[in-house]
């Protein structure tokens, strides 16, 4: 990750696809998914290793405004790109983006909760170190 942010690449298969071969607008929830997840693995690697260590940490989808700009076709190779805009005790808020090349087709303002058990925790202080934004 680097300032620009946790880079994911992306293939649309025909699956991803609706009726008309646009990209249905469930499937970028998907892409963006895979974009937190590979952000989490490559700065604490994998989160089953993550949830064990931690005791039973999960993270969990709060919030998502989501704003479709263009859509994506039928075999486009996008990307996914994640980066963290704030981090609180025991949530952080990300900017994602689906792109094909320079064009944003779609973005995102996610936040996500930390939890165990059920009840909202504070990030633990190695990880909230990784996920810092720049400043």
């Amino acid at each position: 990750m680097d300032e620009a942010g946790h880079a994911l690449p992306v293939r649309v298969y025909y699956e991803d696809t609706d009726f008309s071969g646009f990209v249905y607008h469930a499937s970028y929830l998907r892409f963006m998914e895979r974009g937190r997840t590979e952000l989490l693995r490559s700065l604490a690697g994998d989160q089953s290793d993550l949830h064990r260590e931690a005791r039973g940490l999960v993270f969990v989808v709060r919030r998502m405004g989501l704003d479709f700009l263009k859509p994506a076709h039928m075999d486009d190779q996008l990307t996914v790109i994640t980066r963290t805009r704030e981090l609180r005790g025991a949530s952080m808020k990300l900017a994602q983006e689906v792109r094909r090349g320079a064009e944003i087709l779609v973005s995102a303002d996610v936040t996500v909760a930390c939890v165990r058990d059920g009840r909202a925790v504070r990030l633990p202080d190695a990880l909230r170190a990784l996920l810092e934004p720049p400043a």
